[in-house]
């Protein structure tokens, strides 16, 4: 089942002079197109476009992009260090609300330190190496996530997901789209309803195709029909993604997150979040420190190369919201189920 998944999202392809393939989830539906990325220009730039999009890939595609960066550099290992900082610093510097990039970012310049007595070149293929463990824990992450999920299901459940949490938002597989592909390939029957995610569509651009691509049964709807979808009781549980988790459990995900959070409370729908160990932020005590990205309006004003509204009407353009934790059943690690969700049962699963 597993090969009608699409291709990985983010990889590095041959060795220390090799480059990052991403595929383009801005061409998506339309054509499945890979961007070579060689430098950590090209990697900031294909992040803040969300050719990468989805906190753990953008995450894994900044490790390969701080790889790229110290890559050319030929002197010595303090001057390769400051080198690394720097790119790291710059990359982080392309989307501020997903915690997996500055998480990545960290745990690279982290490696290098540790390594700070060998050559400049031997710290490149370790740096190298680190960011490929990145990438391929991921993939684990995901794959117990869809494990510990499975319980969630049975046969003939409807789930409605927001946004796009699957293979192309990771390493591959997918967090909240991770227990529906473990369903799906134990031949269990499931629906999923997706919402179009506006104003970039990534649901209807993204989560469709995959899991049409899976021969999964989708079907799509806008973002502006939810609440009458839960009230009709034709939802059996909600599953979103999340970029960045603080203490107390509150979430941030995909602007429209949270108005579908109280909807599903409002109607009894269990409603759980999806995520790996690296999307908890335990410095920040709750939602209302999490920095919220605000996007170009003309992704509203003029979505896609078309002028919708009037021309330079003001937009309010977050890209994110907050869900208050106590609006969340359950959220779905690689190390089991945190719930409650509360700062206790958070640090109990976390640090265990």
């Amino acid at each position: 089942m597993t090969a009608s998944l699409p291709p990985r999202t983010v990889e590095w392809i041959g060795g220390l002079d090799g480059h990052v393939a991403l595929i383009d989830q801005t061409r998506l539906p339309e054509r499945l197109v890979f961007v070579e990325v060689r430098d950590p220009v090209a990697m900031w730039d294909a992040i803040k476009r969300l050719v990468v999009r989805g906190a753990p890939a953008i995450g894994v595609a900044a490790a390969f992009g701080a790889v790229l960066g110290v890559r050319p550099f030929r002197g010595d290992t303090p001057g390769l260090l400051a080198e690394l900082d720097h790119a790291c610093e710059y990359l982080k510097s392309s989307r501020p609300t997903a915690v997996n990039l500055a998480w990545a970012l960290e745990r690279v310049r982290r490696r290098a330190r540790d390594a700070e007595t060998e050559s400049s070149e031997a710290i490149k293929l370790i740096l190298l190496n680190e960011a490929q463990a990145i990438r391929d824990e991921d993939e684990a992450m995901c794959r117990a996530i869809g494990r510990h999920g499975l319980g969630l299901i049975h046969d003939g459940s409807s789930i409605l997901t927001h946004c796009n949490a699957g293979s192309l938002a990771t390493a591959f597989y997918g967090t909240a789209l991770a227990p529906i592909y473990a369903a799906h390939e134990r031949g269990l029957k499931v629906r999923v309803l997706a919402t179009e995610t506006r104003p970039l569509f990534q649901g209807a651009r993204l989560t469709i195709w995959e899991l049409h691509q899976a021969g999964i049964d989708v079907t799509l709807l806008t973002d502006g029909m939810v609440a009458s979808l839960l009230q009709s009781k034709a939802v059996d549980l909600v599953i979103t993604g999340a970029d960045r988790i603080a203490a107390n459990g509150d979430t941030a995900n995909k602007i429209g997150t949270y108005g579908i959070a109280l909807a599903a409370h409002a109607h009894g729908v269990p409603f759980y979040i999806a995520a790996p160990s690296s999307t908890f932020d335990l410095a920040l005590p709750d939602g209302s420190a999490i920095p919220i990205e605000f996007r170009d309006p003309d992704e509203i004003r003029r979505g896609f190369g078309r002028v919708t509204t009037v021309p330079d009407i003001p937009c309010y353009s977050p890209a994110f919201d907050i869900t208050p934790a106590r609006y969340i059943r359950g959220i779905l690690t690689e190390r089991g189920i945190i719930q409650p969700v509360e700062r206790k049962s958070i640090e109990s699963l976390l640090k265990a």
